[in-house]
């Protein structure tokens, strides 16, 4: 998602008066806050239309952030921020991404200021996530997985490929694999979501005694927007989903037009030129 292809709507100047502070003071008596918001989001169909259904309601969302700041206190505004943030994503229709920025003009630091403030933006991403399975009940242990990550808070399941059979990759002596890929909407960052894959898969009792060995359960992050990470931990896109057949052909039956962000290649171009063949015949 390209933030500079969405329309915006701007809310500027909200006065808001809540208990939000690091001193106890501040916590009972509150004090003053000015919310600034932007709100990214596609206003065509709305505008063509002249229908306010159709567009998201600044009315609304200037109520929803007074009642959300009043109804919780919290002692940092970067909490505050973050959480409002994530609430409005979370309950506003058609709201793709959202700057916020909340300013403290009584900050308790004894100096003459104007405001401290913290301004944040947070965004919907979409990930293209791997999963496998070859043991025990293979599909109850994909099924489970998909319907885990839907039920998490910061996640939607948007797209589920066919499961395939797979043979096994790496060398390894083991029974055949069951294949398949979930495009998800998500609010964690790739390292939130990464936590959140080895919990679903240290639920599904997943071992990591033998590399490439036979596993209740495999969860792999292959796309993040056009996200490219490096790190000991991480790495985006997967670093060898383009030799892997049995992640390409369910990716390219829900994403053959998404481009690999370094090779610059669609996932069904990847998919015609790899060469190596794990899909078993039926």
């Amino acid at each position: 998602m390209n933030l500079e292809d969405l329309d915006q709507i701007h809310i500027d100047g909200l006065e808001v008066f809540a208990k939000h502070g690091v001193f106890k003071e501040e916590q009972f008596l509150g004090q003053k806050f000015i919310v600034n918001a932007v709100l990214y989001t596609n206003t065509r169909n709305a505008a063509t239309t002249d229908n306010l259904d159709l567009s998201i309601n600044y009315a609304e969302i200037s109520n929803q952030i007074t009642d959300f700041m009043k109804n919780h206190t919290y002692k940092l505004i970067e909490t505050v921020a973050e959480k409002l943030a994530r609430y409005l994503l979370l309950n506003t229709k058609g709201l793709e991404a959202i700057s916020l920025e909340i300013k403290k003009p009584w900050a308790p630091v004894n100096l003459p200021l104007e405001s401290v403030s913290v301004k944040i933006r947070r965004s919907w991403h979409v990930a293209y996530v791997a999963l496998g399975s070859n043991m025990g009940d293979r599909k109850k242990f994909l099924d489970d997985a998909i319907n885990s990550l839907d039920n998490l808070d910061c996640v939607r399941v948007k797209e589920v490929s066919d499961f395939i059979e797979t043979l096994p990759y790496g060398g390894v002596q083991q029974d055949d694999f069951l294949n398949g890929c979930v495009r998800i909407q998500t609010l964690y960052s790739p390292n939130e979501l990464l936590d959140k894959l080895h919990e679903i898969e240290n639920e599904a009792g997943r071992k990591r005694t033998i590399h490439w060995g036979p596993r209740t359960l495999d969860l792999d992050i292959i796309f993040y927007d056009d996200l490219v990470v490096n790190s000991k931990d991480l790495s985006i896109p997967h670093l060898q989903m383009h030799l892997r057949d049995f992640v390409l052909v369910p990716l390219a039956q829900i994403a053959p037009w998404v481009r690999h962000p370094i090779f610059g290649t669609t996932v069904a171009e990847l998919l015609e030129a790899n060469k190596k063949n794990y899909i078993k015949e039926k």
